[in-house]
């Protein structure tokens, strides 16, 4: 009897350890599925949180992809768009915690270089639309008045000292500026004397009208404010302050619609446009050559203003009424501060007419 009772608990016993090594070697089993799933979720959670930053449009989305920077803003590098925001930062407006500094100034220079609607821009940085309105109308201000100083007329020894060569061949260290007009579209306003004021026969539509210089070296050193597309290029001129900055002996080149050589010569300097047939069936041989010397530099201004327009698309567009509207207590439009900066951001990025 104690015999099998004795047999009864070993077997009892060999039963309970088995089963003790069963559900030790399940647990173990389960330990190991369970570990191999939670490496999988922190890697997906890793992986997503990339992803997630990627399109954050932060710091961070842009560090090391200079590519980036440049499709978004139109500036070369990170380290030029963080210095555009080191130099704004005081400055900038509050929005609370909706936009950081960081994204306030990229939703800008999205929306100057890619021409983005506001609602696009809303839904990209996942905020209202009128935080985008207010942050663009409040970030161009900003930016206008910090970076102004950028279109500078520059002296005229730095002219003489920086002149490149083709000039100097062409018209010794005389040049001081490259003058030219563009225009942008924008829409018909509802009073009458307005249309007609901004009405464009050359563009058949309705556009104000932009005078630009550049230096021998291809940097924007004057920027009007807008005036009416029906305006002549000659009146723009006359009437922009452009002469103001012109000294004895300097000269001037420019398109044929430009015909100041009254104006200019009050200041004691001089303007060089390509000769007129008037009357002659042909150019003489001097004309000739001096028209092909003025098209071959004056076509540098060209040049430029299709690098600020191909570099901030929003000039391309048609513009609202309500940015061709006297800002509040101002005597300029907002329009002309978005073109004052797209030409300042410009002049931050190698030229297009003196290659590094």
């Amino acid at each position: 009897m104690d015999e099998t009772a004795t047999a009864n608990d070993a077997s009892q016993m060999d039963d309970t350890g088995s089963n003790n090594n069963v559900a030790e070697q399940q647990e173990c089993h389960l330990c190991s599925c369970r570990r191999g799933e939670i490496n999988r979720l922190l890697e997906e959670n890793r992986r997503l949180k990339e992803e997630l930053a990627q399109k954050r449009m932060d710091e961070d989305s842009f560090k090391d992809d200079d590519a980036k920077v440049k499709y978004y803003t139109g500036l070369p590098c990170l380290a030029l768009l963080m210095g555009v925001l080191t130099q704004l930062l005081p400055c900038l407006p509050q929005t609370g915690r909706k936009l950081s500094p960081f994204q306030m100034l990229l939703s800008t220079l999205m929306r100057l270089r890619l021409n983005l609607p506001i609602q696009h821009i809303a839904y990209l940085f996942s905020v209202d639309r009128k935080t985008v309105s207010t942050t663009f109308r409040d970030t161009i201000g900003t930016m206008f008045r910090h970076l102004k100083p950028l279109v500078h007329w520059p002296e005229r020894h730095c002219l003489h000292a920086t002149m490149p060569h083709q000039f100097v061949e062409a018209f010794g260290n005389r040049v001081a500026v490259i003058v030219d007009c563009f225009e942008i579209r924008i829409e018909r306003a509802s009073n009458l004397k307005a249309r007609a004021q901004t009405f464009s026969h050359y563009k058949h539509h309705h556009t104000l009208k932009y005078l630009i210089g550049i230096t021998p070296r291809g940097s924007i050193s004057f920027i009007s404010q807008g005036w009416g597309g029906c305006v002549s290029d000659k009146h723009v001129t006359e009437n922009s302050g452009l002469l103001n900055k012109l000294l004895p002996g300097d000269l001037v080149l420019a398109d044929r619609g430009f015909d100041i050589r009254d104006s200019v010569g009050l200041v004691c300097a001089e303007v060089k446009i390509p000769a007129f047939t008037r009357g002659r069936s042909q150019l003489d041989a001097k004309d000739v050559e001096e028209t092909r010397r003025i098209a071959h530099l004056r076509v540098h201004v060209e040049r430029v203003i299709g690098c600020v327009r191909t570099k901030y698309t929003i000039l391309n567009g048609i513009v609202p009424v309500s940015m061709v509207l006297p800002c509040q207590g101002e005597d300029m439009t907002f329009l002309d501060k978005i073109v004052t900066v797209c030409c300042a951001l410009t002049n931050m990025c190698p030229s297009v007419v003196m290659k590094p």
